[in-house]
């Protein structure tokens, strides 16, 4: 019995696209902070539509200020973070609007935000959203990333990480 006090469970959580557009490697996004994995690994849409969804179930644990990006935690402690558009924090959170808040729970057909892809560009900004894993010491196996066309809500692959 003590033995297994000492081994903590692993869980399986699926992961869907975020948004409609082309799944690509986190390692072709074309910023040093993301494509090193500096912040933890995970993947990106580069988007073809202003809506964005949750690409995970849990809770919003943060909204930042500027809008660009936002934090989600599963039940189980696996925090994710959906950062909408590179070097868009500098935009003051004027293309996006907001459809969660701090404290909301979220399912992967919650919409989080809309981010209006003409303004970001029109600003000279990159649309691609990261979606980055932000505690990979958790976890043990990610999926397999395939560039692709994606719909918001069409699996990516599932995460196994340790609860807890």
């Amino acid at each position: 019995m003590l033995q297994s006090a000492l081994f903590k469970k692993n869980k399986l959580e699926p992961v869907v696209a975020p948004a409609t557009g082309q799944l690509i490697k986190i390692d072709t996004v074309p910023d040093d902070v993301f494509s090193q994995k500096m912040m933890g690994d995970g993947f990106a849409v580069q988007p073809t539509h202003d809506e964005i969804y949750s690409p995970i179930a849990g809770t919003v644990s943060t909204v930042f200020p500027t809008k660009h990006a936002v934090g989600i935690t599963t039940d189980e402690g696996l925090e994710v973070l959906v950062h909408m558009g590179l070097d868009t924090v500098e935009l003051e959170g004027k293309p996006f609007e907001m459809a969660v808040q701090s404290g909301d729970k979220v399912k992967t057909d919650t919409k989080l935000a809309d981010m209006h892809l003409d303004q970001v560009r029109a600003s000279g900004k990159d649309t691609t959203i990261v979606v980055v894993y932000t505690n990979m010491d958790k976890i043990n196996k990610m999926p397999e990333i395939t560039p692709q066309t994606v719909s918001h809500g069409n699996a990516v692959g599932d995460i196994e990480y340790t609860k807890g």
